[in-house]
């Protein structure tokens, strides 16, 4: 066997095509891996960490695009964050209550969870007024989920479309509690909703249609909130106005960096990888479900707790996957997997359908429509369904031109789809893995054996 030859060309606009040509007699992945820190978490970290009162130290830390965003964020409204590392980065935080109002306007890049989490701060802070932006993508998609329920509390927020785009400006007020019956299960949504209750004097409580993922909660109780979980419900409640200490938190490996290792162990003939430290909290492990369903032949060894966070080693053998059907309660548990996961469903026997996943087409792409559309270009069948995709598994991949549309799950999903494709695929726009995944290419060239 030869190994797959993979070239990353830079455009005269600083876009990047990613160019893998598979050798035609076939490779294998063999090795472990560690994936980048959580990205759910590493936000949680620095927000939390500006707010409280003394110091946070982090661990781990995602170095990918959005976090900085987040970093840079808080940095303008005068929390010390040291230079961003994976090692340990400390936080000098300002206390709860005292984000000073920026000289400029905010941009959180293309950071949906930095802008949304962020607007449940800022709207809570009385007499401050914020403006807040994104990149092109970001000015894009909805902030109406988070604007609507702010507003229920009294926030003050304008911007485009009906208040629903940004950039958004938000003159603080001091809210007042609520019930919110959200309905769609979404830990952004929540954790937006929590963190204007900290500010707020009484009982602030979330109840979603399904458990969302829960970091918000876990890392809220560690700094020192109030907070009760109803599990019966799918509510939470936080009680405000709350005191939060900085601590000392530790970032495992991000589970939706892992699902593209977990993916390309189990098509691509022969391999066997293992991916080291991957947080596996029982609300982001939707993927590991799903693939089980498949037949994928994955165990979990080296189970332990790190500050409050499950975690595991994740082996991963190649195996025959099979078709099913993915719906219902597990989706928001595995929503950012679902395009690596269609790729899997590209290499099962039988006809996979996935649905329930509407909230796909307003992530950073409309990431059902994109999906069909790149993975049908490399002789794929998939149709659109409203709410997700019908994959028919069993035919051949072949190489080509495709797209991520500067989607950064989009991106590392139709790379790992190219080492099981004839020829050669050339991926434009493929910069976008930075997002959450800067050093991706090099591992996947790190994992080829020959």
């Amino acid at each position: 066997m030869s190994a797959a030859v993979i070239t990353v060309e830079t455009q005269t606009d600083f876009s990047q095509k990613l160019i893998i040509q598979r050798p035609s007699a076939g490779l294998s992945l063999q090795g472990c891996i560690r994936v980048p820190g959580d990205k759910s978490i590493s936000h949680r970290a620095l927000m939390l960490g500006a707010i409280a009162q003394g110091e946070t130290e982090i661990q781990g830390l995602l170095l990918g695009e959005d976090p900085r965003s987040t970093a840079s964020c808080f940095q303008a409204m005068g929390a010390q964050i040291s230079e961003l590392n994976t090692e340990l980065v400390t936080v000098q935080g300002i206390g709860l209550g005292q984000l000073q109002e920026p000289v400029d306007v905010l941009n959180a890049g293309n950071s949906g969870t930095t802008l949304r989490l962020m607007l449940g701060l800022l709207a809570s802070h009385p007499g401050r007024f914020f403006t807040v932006t994104g990149d092109s993508s970001l000015r894009s998609r909805p902030m109406s989920r988070v604007v609507r329920p702010l507003q229920q509390m009294g926030a003050k927020i304008w911007g485009r479309k009906g208040n629903s785009l940004a950039p958004l400006a938000i003159q603080g007020q001091a809210l007042k509690p609520t019930h919110y019956h959200s309905p769609i299960a979404s830990a952004q949504v929540k954790s937006c909703i929590l963190l204007a209750g900290l500010l707020t004097a009484g009982k602030t409580t979330v109840t979603e249609p399904a458990l969302s993922r829960d970091h918000s909660e876990r890392m809220l109780r560690a700094f020192g909130a109030e907070l009760s979980i109803d599990p019966d419900t799918n509510s939470v409640t936080v009680i405000g106005p709350a005191q939060l200490r900085g601590q000392k938190v530790i970032v495992p490996g991000d589970i939706s960096s892992a699902a593209f290792w977990l993916v390309a162990g189990a098509i691509v003939p022969g391999s066997e990888l293992v991916v080291e430290n991957v947080g596996v909290n029982p609300t982001r492990t939707g993927i590991l479900e799903a693939l089980e369903l498949m037949g994928a032949d994955i165990q979990l060894e080296n189970q332990r707790e790190v500050a409050g966070e499950p975690v595991a080693d994740i082996r991963v053998r190649s195996s025959r996957l099979k078709s099913c059907t993915i719906a219902g309660e597990i989706i928001p548990r595995m929503i950012d997997e679902i395009p690596i996961l269609a790729v899997a469903a590209v290499f099962a026997e039988g006809t996979t359908v996935i649905r329930d996943a509407e909230e796909l087409r307003v992530k950073e792409s409309d990431r059902i429509t994109v999906m069909a559309q790149q993975l049908n270009k490399m002789g794929a069948k998939v149709s659109e369904l409203p709410d997700g995709m019908e994959i028919t598994g069993g035919t051949p991949l072949v190489g080509t031109d495709v797209d991520s549309y500067t989607d950064h799950r989009i991106a590392m999903s139709l790379a790992i789809a190219s080492l099981v494709s004839t020829g050669i695929t050339t991926i434009h726009r493929a910069e976008a893995a930075a997002i959450s995944y800067p050093d991706f290419t090099t591992t996947l060239q790190g994992v080829l054996s020959t």
